[in-house]
């Protein structure tokens, strides 16, 4: 039985994965226009969507030979580290894109804003577990008019862990008072599915450009439980819904 819809923000409500991916790119260039091109760091960033800014940071800083810029910018930011600066710059591109409310409503997921939507037509409890922080998050929301439509909201802010650790599905589960397995999560990202797969939830993956790949590759879920069209999400969470309800295997 699922009592409760838990959503992924990025990549699987709207399509800020590739915004956040076109930031990262824009910075990246920034900091070395002569060597890096936009379109290998936007490529690059397929490997670590759903990261944590840390961990993307510092890896696409690897990736490109940009630590040592990076680094000559750290006291203007006043922060400690390269990726830390790298962030800040990027942070700028993506604070301006986040001010512009027509490309953010522009880049939703009708199909996955229906499919919250009728969750909550239907009595089921909804959440949202995004490794945004909290004043970004809250801002999609609000320009998206979602906010209400969640019962809790749990962003980067309010967990130690990043994804794919489980600790944001355990504390959406704690919160709402619903066992773990029965809860159904809706998920872009590799790091998203191992989170929830960790925290023992039922998991639909909707695959992005970004995502795609790596879903079908990393063999985290069956097929089925992959969606790469956005027209067959209601039919597979239905599907498995179904399942659930026989006392058959997910």
């Amino acid at each position: 039985m699922i009592r409760a819809m838990l959503f992924d923000l990025d990549g699987t409500l709207v399509q800020t994965e590739r915004l956040k991916a076109i930031s990262y790119a824009r910075a990246a260039h920034e900091l070395c226009p002569e060597t890096v091109a936009e379109a290998a760091v936007m490529d690059a960033y397929r490997e670590v969507v759903g990261l944590s800014r840390q961990e993307v940071a510092t890896a696409l800083l690897e990736r490109f030979g940009l630590e040592s810029r990076a680094a000559a910018l750290m006291q203007e930011f006043g922060v400690q580290e390269p990726w830390q600066a790298f962030v800040q710059v990027r942070l700028r591109i993506y604070e301006h894109m986040l001010a512009d409310p027509d490309l953010i409503r522009s880049n939703c997921w009708p199909h996955s804003v229906a499919l919250l939507h009728l969750a909550r037509r239907r009595g089921c409890r909804t959440a949202l577990a995004t490794m945004s922080r909290c004043r970004q998050a809250g801002r999609i929301l609000d320009l998206l008019g979602l906010r209400q439509e969640f019962d809790f909201v749990a962003t980067r802010d309010d967990v130690e862990h990043a994804k794919p650790d489980p600790e944001i599905y355990l504390l959406l589960s704690r919160t709402l008072q619903i066992p773990p397995h029965e809860c159904l999560v809706i998920e872009d990202s590799p790091a998203g599915v191992q989170a929830a797969i960790a925290a023992d939830m039922h998991v639909i993956a909707v695959a992005t450009p970004f995502t795609r790949e790596r879903l079908h590759t990393s063999c985290l879920l069956p097929e089925s439980h992959i969606v790469d069209d956005a027209v067959e999400l209601l039919p597979a969470v239905e599907a498995l819904i179904s399942r659930l309800r026989r006392g058959a295997p997910a």
